[in-house]
């Protein structure tokens, strides 16, 4: 999608710039969608959603926490890791350069948002995101990231946060990394893993959450999504600990060939609780999807983690085909929506045009107070 010079840097012209910033939103927008498609089942056997819904299952927004069209942690927390993304770029001009700690910071301004009542103005340096108050609002928050943002020390890999926890809180939110294009795939996968462990610290909770952004890397730069799987398991190969989460992308791949997609091939790859399944479960979605309606009412209609395999299909799809392949009916009810397009647009204007937001030669004064250095 991109050329690149030096170290990576992207030379981007105008077209590529519009192709990235409709990929930014189909990402974004599409996993929320699906991630608001599963929240009103999501504890649901696949025969309590049957027996509720009709035997072809959800087909539409159903009720979840008040309203349709709403959206959980899973969006929250991914909205929160491209804002750390973002502010991790603009410190960048400091010197100040370690992108897990400002993204550590951003996923302690998402814990504030499950336990306070509203915005605090009375921090300078939160940022517009953490000024959203729709945010809060506890919608079925992991455990896991629950404790592991308990306090201010950031997990790391000599000393991750909640050691044995492979939940798929980790994968769930990742798919921002994904988005890094001007990065090396071997890049994107490290850090990844290096902010995983800030609330899941078991190899595979953190392998499974860097697998997924490597996917959403390869189609974010036009790869098709079975290449992108199998350069993520190229690179998978190379780390320890990495079998389960190998495995159960095969196990995904595998299941493609197995004859058409029904909810029970996807539910033999798991209930999508823990970090494999989830991905493996999502990606086989995105795999076998006809287009975008038929790939999220597949991911959720299971009996499990339904809005996180929704929200990984979505974010995969929307970043393969763009914002323009969204179902209007289901973006025009969607909790959220102007938050999300918002955060979008600046991750990808930061990404094509940072250099004019902010630099030794000047910066915009609008543009650190939506994403302050401090």
């Amino acid at each position: 999608m991109t050329t690149t010079v030096g170290a990576g840097t992207p030379l981007w012209g105008r077209a590529e710039q519009q192709d990235f910033r409709a990929r930014v939103r189909g990402c974004l927008l599409g996993g929320a969608i699906g991630d608001a498609l599963g929240a009103g089942i999501e504890f649901d056997s696949l025969e309590a959603i049957r027996s509720a819904h009709g035997p072809q299952g959800v087909e539409d927004y159903v009720p979840a926490y008040g309203r349709r069209g709403a959206v959980t942690d899973d969006t929250q927390m991914t909205l929160f890791t491209a804002e750390g993304l973002i502010r991790a770029q603009v410190r960048r001009d400091t010197g100040a350069w370690h992108p897990p700690t400002d993204v550590h910071r951003a996923y302690l301004r998402w814990a504030a948002t499950q336990r306070d009542w509203g915005p605090d103005e009375r921090e300078p340096d939160a940022g517009w995101l953490a000024r959203e108050e729709w945010l809060y609002s506890r919608r079925a928050p992991g455990n896991a990231c629950l404790s592991g943002l308990a306090d201010e020390r950031m997990g790391t890999l000599e000393e991750p946060r909640n050691p044995d926890s492979k939940g798929c809180g980790a994968v769930m939110r990742s798919a921002p990394f994904g988005l890094l294009v001007g990065w090396e795939p071997e890049l994107v996968l490290q850090l990844t893993v290096e902010c995983a462990v800030q609330t899941h610290g078991h190899p595979t909770g953190s392998l499974a959450a860097g697998a997924f952004a490597v996917i959403v890397h390869g189609v974010a730069r036009g790869e098709s999504l079975d290449a992108a799987v199998q350069r993520t398991l190229a690179l998978l190969a190379g780390r320890p600990g990495h079998e389960e989460t190998t495995e159960a992308l095969r196990q995904a791949l595998g299941a493609v060939r197995q004859g058409l997609p029904t909810p029970e091939r996807v539910e033999s790859l798991g209930q999508g609780w823990v970090a494999e399944e989830a991905l493996a479960m999502g990606v086989y979605c995105a795999l076998v999807a006809e287009d975008m309606r038929h790939g999220l009412l597949l991911a959720v209609n299971h009996g499990g983690d339904s809005d996180s395999t929704g929200s990984i299909c979505g974010n995969l799809l929307g970043a393969l085909h763009g914002e323009t392949a969204l179902p209007a009916g289901w973006l025009a009810e969607l909790e959220g929506r102007a938050t999300v397009l918002q955060l979008a647009d600046d991750f990808a204007m930061e990404l094509t045009q940072g250099a004019s937001l902010h630099g030794p030669a000047g910066s915009s004064a609008a543009w650190l107070a939506r994403y302050p250095r401090a």
